[in-house]
């Protein structure tokens, strides 16, 4: 551990790296320290707008939210370290996978902002998926563009760019079309031997839409993919403002390969090499499994992506986790306040998780569903969040706590058996990070028992993707010759990392089998009530 002042020096000096990340509902920095450990954080909270029956975010909230991210850090460093931020040895910028963002050759947006949580593809993820012959997930960029031909928006015709959101705001700040390999596999199939976007499956798609006439090839409308450690350009004047409107912020700074979330938290949780995987749980929840090989046929639950270095991953991504979760915590906080009780977050949260643990390992019965928006993985374009009981269950705080959390990973686990199960994909940990984790030993168990492995959380699990991305650009301007980003994780940051193993307890493996069974069975309730409009 580096003393304040030692901190203080490298701020000083410009030598500390910034990672910023755009998540569901948090935008966060991270600046991390020649050690690569965070030293100083900036945050600023919002949400998605269902707007015309489209999941987004205004641009304008966009750059709002940036900038005051961006102020918060700049205020804490101000206030912990006294030293003003003006630059710093390199920038990361990392978002959420997927969506749609189009632009027309005046570099204007189309249409609003199309995010991952939309599930308004199925046609486009359909036939694409039976040309390639390759799963394409409705939340991928290349879906919505297909859709838009296939509803005849006329947009389409003026398309001339189209990008994830961290690929757009690199590009907002750099001047630079680009994306990293493991954000833009959420766009467009990847050829891993290539490393770059798959040219049988390019040359299909425009003799797909031929007939339309475009005045466009689907080469020219997507960005340059660049593995981790390549040059992605540097932050420029107007981008530079852009970030800090004050002024104070120095143009010139190197910036990494935008990245997605999925990247940034396998990075963050040293999740990159072969027979490695990780959970990121929060808002949504996704795994990620580095491969040996390839998967013996497409799977419409398993989306195949890379690692930010260009490595096969598959990837198991659900919309809903810990929303509903949340909600009946806030519920909790609010019934405690009405008795003139001031109870911290923090303390809830643990209290009621730890609750948990004492439950039956099947929940004794109980039944719940997270969907708050749909979930492709078990067939819902719309979500209903349910709790469901039978006079026969065992109906107690403990077990309906318990029934939350295995709700929340209950899609996840639908994905993930058939990888472990049909697929035989071996695993040799598995680690997670998000706010599932953040209190100790619980989120952990319940994942090792969904999906009988062992869990790993790291003490830095609690900050990850703005974490990961900020060490992705450190790679980029810190790492050796020759040296890839496993072992640049491997031998500079996680080296003497502290972090906790759980296995898999048996109880709880064959209480979430249980509990699955109910789940499964039970989609038809979930069913009535989207189908009802209630």
């Amino acid at each position: 551990m580096r003393s304040r002042d030692e901190i203080r020096k490298t701020i000083e000096e410009k030598k500390a790296v910034l990672g910023i990340e755009l998540g569901s509902t948090r935008i966060k920095a991270i600046l991390i320290d020649e050690d690569k450990s965070p030293v100083a954080s900036g945050s600023y909270d919002w949400e998605n707008k269902y707007v015309n029956h489209i999941w987004t975010y205004d641009m304008d909230e966009i750059w709002k939210g940036l900038r005051g991210c961006y102020a918060d850090l700049v205020q804490n460093v101000l206030g912990e370290y006294g030293v003003q931020l003006t630059g710093f040895a390199a920038i990361g910028i990392s978002a959420m996978m997927h969506g749609y963002l189009a632009f027309d050759e005046q570099d204007e947006l189309l249409v609003p902002f199309r995010t991952w949580r939309n599930t308004i593809t199925g046609e486009a993820s359909a036939k694409l998926s039976e040309l390639f012959e390759y799963h394409i997930p409705q939340r991928w960029s290349i879906a919505h563009l297909y859709q838009a031909i296939l509803n005849g928006e006329e947009h389409v015709d003026k398309v001339r760019y189209f990008t994830t959101l961290a690929g757009y705001i690199h590009w907002q700040l750099t001047g630079r079309k680009v994306l990293g390999s493991g954000d833009a596999a959420g766009m467009f199939p990847m050829n891993i031997e290539t490393k770059d976007f798959d040219s049988r499956m390019l040359d299909q798609f425009d003799e797909l839409v031929a007939d339309k006439g475009f005045p466009w090839k689907i080469r020219e409308l997507l960005p340059k993919v660049l593995l981790a450690g390549e040059d992605a350009g540097s932050l420029t004047e107007e981008g530079a403002k852009l970030l800090d409107p004050t002024g104070a912020l120095e143009a010139g700074i190197p910036m990494c390969p935008p990245e997605g979330d999925a990247g940034t938290g396998m990075t963050a949780t040293n999740s990159v090499a072969v027979r490695t995987g990780n959970v990121s749980a929060g808002t949504s929840v996704f795994a990620m499994a580095v491969l040996e090989k390839d998967l013996t046929k497409p799977y419409e639950e398993i989306d195949l992506v890379t690692t930010p270095a260009g490595d096969l991953v598959a990837m198991v991504h659900c919309n809903n986790c810990t929303s509903d979760l949340n909600a009946w915590v806030g519920l909790f906080k609010e019934f405690a306040e009405c008795f003139g009780m001031e109870v911290d977050m923090n303390q809830i949260f643990g209290t009621l998780y730890n609750k948990a643990l004492e439950g039956d390992p099947d929940c004794g019965g109980l039944l719940a569903y997270n969907y708050f928006s749909g979930e492709h993985i078990t067939g819902f374009d719309e979500g209903r969040p349910l709790f469901v009981r039978s006079p026969e269950s065992r109906f107690n705080l403990a077990n309906f706590m318990r029934v939350h959390l295995y709700t929340s990973l209950g899609a996840l686990k639908t994905g993930m058996d058939i990888l472990l199960k049909k697929e035989n994909v071996k695993l040799d940990r598995m680690m997670g990070h998000g706010g599932l984790f953040k209190t100790k030993g619980v989120g952990q168990r319940i994942l090792a028992g969904a999906i009988n492995t062992p869990v790993y959380v790291m003490e830095t699990a609690g900050e990850g993707g703005a974490w990961g991305i900020a060490l992705l650009a450190d790679y980029l301007v810190h790492k050796e010759e020759g040296e890839n980003l496993t072992d640049y994780l491997n031998n500079k940051v996680f080296h003497d990392a502290e972090g906790a193993g759980m296995d898999p307890v048996p109880e709880d493996v064959e209480g979430y089998e249980k509990f699955m069974e109910r789940y499964t069975g039970g989609l038809v309730i979930e069913r009535a009530a989207v189908d009802a409009k209630i």
